[in-house]
């Protein structure tokens, strides 16, 4: 990445721009649950990344529109079958895979689909989320905003349980980020991290 490129990371959220710099210019990317399309536009604009993106919400759906991603609006737990095997360089979600309702089934078919795959997700072993259940209480907060009877997430893991699950399932980690907010965390990062960020592939 450029030098140009590398500034210009400082726009997105904090794991889509250590997602952004771990993709190659020129690359083929799918985004699942990719939202308003923002990460696809960057990698588009910056990197002539040939990006399409996966969104169920309608006014995700319209955004991406509006900015000129393509995108298929579609369920990602209903299959990803109308993608063919190695068809994609990169495979993204970023802070989408807790509200798939299967999970290992998702990263099975996007280790498919894709050469790597980056994959961003809340860290629940955060400990502020700890203090809180020790507290009685499911955490609420800015980065796990709804309460324990609306949430649209239907797992929860820390850091590790996450890298654990990806060596079940056949995958080697490449790369990882800790991160909370915008910064690096290198230190205990299971309990100092807010967000975990993986880049991976089939072994």
């Amino acid at each position: 990445m450029n030098q140009a490129a590398l500034q210009a990371t400082a726009s997105l959220r904090s794991d889509l721009a250590q997602i952004a710099r771990w993709i190659a210019p020129n690359t083929r990317v799918l985004d699942l649950g990719c939202g308003d399309g923002t990460l696809l536009h960057w990698l588009s604009t910056h990197q002539s990344c040939q990006a399409l993106g996966v969104e169920i919400a309608d006014e995700n759906v319209l955004a991406c529109v509006q900015r000129g991603v393509a995108v298929i609006q579609a369920n990602i737990d209903r299959g990803l079958a109308m993608f063919g095997r190695g068809r994609f360089d990169v495979v993204v979600l970023s802070q989408a895979l807790q509200a798939t309702q299967e999970t290992e089934r998702v990263l099975r078919e996007i280790g498919e689909i894709g050469r790597e795959c980056i994959v961003s997700i809340p860290n629940f072993g955060h400990w502020s989320h700890v203090t809180s259940l020790l507290g009685g209480h499911m955490p609420v907060n800015k980065r796990l905003p709804y309460a324990w009877y609306n949430t649209p997430n239907f797992h929860f893991a820390t850091a590790r349980d996450f890298e654990e699950l990806l060596g079940q399932l056949g995958f080697a980690i490449l790369d990882r980020a800790y991160l909370d907010d915008d910064q690096k965390i290198g230190f205990l990062p299971n309990l100092r991290s807010t967000l975990a960020v993986y880049r991976f592939r089939k072994k």
